[in-house]
């Protein structure tokens, strides 16, 4: 199946100049979302993993899929005042702006090897932000995933240290 199929450009969005890469078509096809945790399989060595770990809001589309499909736990990294409890955060610059994150101080133990997921690698900006977080709690980012790379923006050079795999490259 060739993904690139369910993914539409929409034009000047968020703003002016931006290609956005809209989703919508590849979540509402089932066969589309099964075959995106299929290629994740093949390309990510899952059996030392403890925790997968989403990025707020589209990461949650694609890690729980994985997180049932092989049982390993998932873990939300979610937008500044969204997760109870206590919470450790880190501010990051987007591709056209900033923001903040968190993850609750007891969703990764030390040592605990973790998947980052996420839809979209751009700047690669919440990517950073996000294999920090792990690593302040004493996780392990053994790799990250996307099912979109834009090349163009160079997002990867962040990652020179740690297995990345993007499913559609643009």
């Amino acid at each position: 199946m060739n993904l690139q199929e369910y993914i539409r450009t929409v034009e000047d969005f968020p703003k002016p100049g931006i290609s956005f890469k809209d989703i919508s078509p590849l979540v509402s096809s089932p066969e589309a979302l099964k075959e995106v945790v299929n290629q994740l399989k093949e390309r990510i060595d899952f059996s030392q993993v403890d925790k997968i770990a989403g990025f707020d809001a589209r990461g949650f589309l694609f890690g729980p899929l994985l997180s049932v499909e092989l049982g390993i736990p998932f873990v939300m990294i979610r937008k500044k005042g969204k997760l109870p409890g206590q919470c450790i955060g880190v501010s990051y610059d987007l591709e056209y702006g900033s923001a903040e994150i968190e993850i609750q101080e007891d969703a990764i133990q030390k040592g605990e090897k973790v998947v980052l997921i996420d839809d979209l690698l751009a700047t690669g900006g919440t990517a950073k932000a996000g294999c920090d977080l792990v690593e302040k709690l004493g996780g392990e980012v053994k790799s990250l995933a996307f099912i979109i790379e834009l090349e163009f923006l160079e997002g990867k050079k962040l990652f020179d240290n740690y297995q990345v795999e993007s499913l559609l490259k643009y």
